[in-house]
């Protein structure tokens, strides 16, 4: 492998997860039909969305980092509608990039 003069970056996964060591074998069949198998020491973790899966603990450990030991809920935001900042969001057509030249026809209208 020849070295680079690229420079190392960190980085981070985007999501935040549940996760708890088995402690028996486990194995089930998830919301899509799909099959799950763990044994002692892999993981069984829960997405944001409430979705499971089962992580090998080489993986798992490899990859994540606990945030609080023993943390059981999400985090929960807190805002004060009163204080939070206004937030202006563009229009959904604003949003979408259209060919020059081309017009929007409204329901009923004409060319």
């Amino acid at each position: 492998m020849r070295k680079s003069s690229a420079q190392w970056h960190v980085y981070r996964t985007r999501f935040l997860i549940k996760a708890k060591q088995l402690t028996a074998a486990t194995a089930f069949v998830d919301v899509l039909g799909r099959e799950h198998h763990g044994k002692v020491g892999d993981y069984l973790v829960e997405s944001s969305d409430g979705t499971l899966r089962i992580a090998p603990k080489e993986i798992f450990e490899d990859v994540y980092v606990a945030l609080e030991h023993g943390n059981k809920s999400w985090p929960e935001v807190k805002m004060d509608v009163k204080t939070a900042p206004k937030m202006d969001f563009p229009s959904p057509s604003a949003l979408v990039s259209r060919p020059e030249g081309f017009r929007a026809v409204e329901k009923g209208g004409s060319q």
